[in-house]
């Protein structure tokens, strides 16, 4: 099994799409002239004045929905990975990921937009919807339905493990829970939320989201003042050996380009298709406003989020690099040596980027020069990352339910309301057994399987973007032209052409009169 996921991991996260998310990622923001920074106000004003209905949730609600999917693993234990395989300078491309990922965030979040649908009285959308109505035809059809085949398993199945693993570890390491236990517990608290639909889910997440990054970045800003005196030093750090320039690192500058990317990517997902599910269930008067809003959600979870553990983790130095070596034992050869390590019952050490790290350089930066490393301590270190954990993962296995959902959905149209709530409760039963299975397989096999759910998305979404990001390229233009005329982007209101988006059916036929009405007038 763990060969065989290995092989099509290989395979999947080839030099191709490491490459060919940056590349997306360029051209996208040179077409819509680096709008992730002109617009910068513009995100964060329309994150907090979308506009609410029956049918469609508000967006700032999308964006925690969207957030909670976004915020995970991969901000604490995905950093410090990438840290240990890249080095300091795997930051840098992280960041870069973001940076140009939030190109790819706008087009594919507007496309879920444009094409979105009312299905049962909810906003439903997402790529295979937009792969579908674009793409048009049989292959259209063919495409948008291994889209949401390949979605449903990766988020039912793939995707949970990695981060119910993650809470079951590190509720180990901190409270002494036996892994089952937590596994259960999970799977109980899961079933009682996702069993009450998209809007129960959203609700969650606005609650839970917001209140704990806040909180993560807090604690980092306070370890950032405890050590001012080295944070230049870091930062410099970060970029030399970003471009090379740094001795001790030098020899792992492909790995740290393909691992910040990678990481950078499991984290904020933009381009992999995840966001436009939220994105299309936001109630908005013009696509390009939810497409500002996800590409901010970009900044907020690397930028933001993923920086704060990467500054926990190396101002207090509490991290190994290896150079992608090993010795006879099989144990990593290390270039930077923190003295960081889980010890298995069997006696054996994993130097490999863990909770541990940012767990250590919690406890680091508070008890100072003093602290010695104690892989079997449990202090404020071990109860944070724990409490962090399981919030932001928790949040994401909510996220991947709704998502799975959406796609069920898409699969299902025509079916009677029935048959389409057993598929629903099939899907989310899956999930459900994903995460009890999750918190207690290896944490190898968890991210390995998780790496290959992504990376099949991403494959399949950023083709389709490719293919149909001219509708979204100039929505944006069309909002900014509104903007431009109107005095604010508040009033805009999308109006496609007919001949152009003759399937872009909600906008042309279903978005009500009254509504239009209302937001022309505020």
């Amino acid at each position: 099994m763990e060969s065989l996921v290995s092989w099509l991991l290989d395979l999947v996260w080839s030099k191709p799409l490491v490459y060919g998310l940056l590349l997306t990622g360029i051209v996208f923001s040179l077409m819509m002239r680096f709008f992730q920074v002109r617009h910068i106000g513009e995100m964060v004003r329309l994150m907090f004045q979308g506009e609410k209905s029956a049918a469609g949730i508000s967006s700032f609600q999308a964006i925690a929905l969207s957030l909670a999917g976004r915020v995970g693993t991969g901000n604490i234990v995905g950093v410090s990975t990438a840290i240990f395989i890249g080095g300091p300078g795997a930051v840098f491309w992280m960041w870069a990921t973001a940076f140009l990922g939030a190109s790819s965030a706008f087009i594919e979040s507007t496309l879920g937009q444009i094409y979105k649908r009312q299905e049962k009285g909810e906003y439903r959308g997402g790529p295979a919807y937009y792969i579908e109505e674009g793409i048009k035809g049989k292959f259209g059809r063919i495409y948008g339905i291994v889209f949401a085949i390949v979605t449903i398993l990766s988020t039912s199945l793939l995707l949970p493990g990695v981060q119910s693993n993650a809470i079951a570890n590190s509720m180990n390491n901190a409270f002494g829970l036996n892994k089952w236990i937590v596994g259960v517990i999970l799977a109980l608290i899961l079933a009682l939320i996702i069993f009450g639909g998209v809007k129960w889910i959203a609700s969650v997440a606005t609650a839970v989201v917001p209140f704990m990054a806040v909180l993560y970045i807090l604690m980092a800003l306070i370890i950032l003042v405890l050590n001012i005196n080295e944070v230049p030093g870091l930062i410099a750090l970060i970029f030399k050996s970003a471009f090379n320039l740094e001795s001790a690192f030098g020899g792992i500058f492909g790995a740290m380009i393909e691992i910040g990317v990678k990481r950078g990517l499991y984290s904020n997902e933009a381009g992999q298709g995840t966001g436009p599910h939220a994105a299309a269930a936001a109630e908005v008067s013009h696509p390009a406003k939810q497409g500002l809003v996800q590409a901010f959600s970009v900044y907020v979870d690397t930028l933001f989020v993923c920086t704060a553990t990467a500054l926990i983790v190396l101002l207090a130095g509490t991290y190994n690099t290896t150079d992608g070596t090993t010795d006879k034992s099989g144990a990593p050869h290390l270039i930077k040596d923190g003295g960081i390590y889980t010890q298995a019952a069997d006696g054996t050490k994993d130097y490999s980027g863990t909770a541990m790290y940012v767990q250590a350089g919690v406890d680091k930066a508070l008890q100072g020069s003093n602290y010695t490393f104690d892989p079997n301590f449990s202090g404020f270190g071990s109860y944070f990352v724990a409490v962090a954990l399981f919030f932001f993962a928790f949040t994401t296995i909510l996220a991947y339910s709704y998502i799975a959902e959406t796609n069920v959905s898409y699969l299902m149209r025509g079916q009677s309301e029935g048959a389409t709530k057993i598929g629903f409760n099939i899907a989310r039963l899956l999930l459900i057994a994903a995460t009890l299975y999750g918190a207690v397989k290896t944490a190898e096999l968890a991210w390995n399987l998780g790496d290959l759910g992504v990376g099949l998305m991403a494959w399949l979404n950023v083709i389709a973007i490719w293919i149909l990001h001219k509708p979204a390229v100039k929505a944006l233009k069309d909002y900014e032209a509104q903007k431009k005329a109107l005095g604010s982007g508040r009033n805009a209101v999308y109006r496609p052409d007919p001949a152009e988006l003759p399937t872009a059916k909600f906008w042309l036929e279903d978005y009500p009169e009254p509504l239009r009405q209302e937001n022309l007038q505020k």
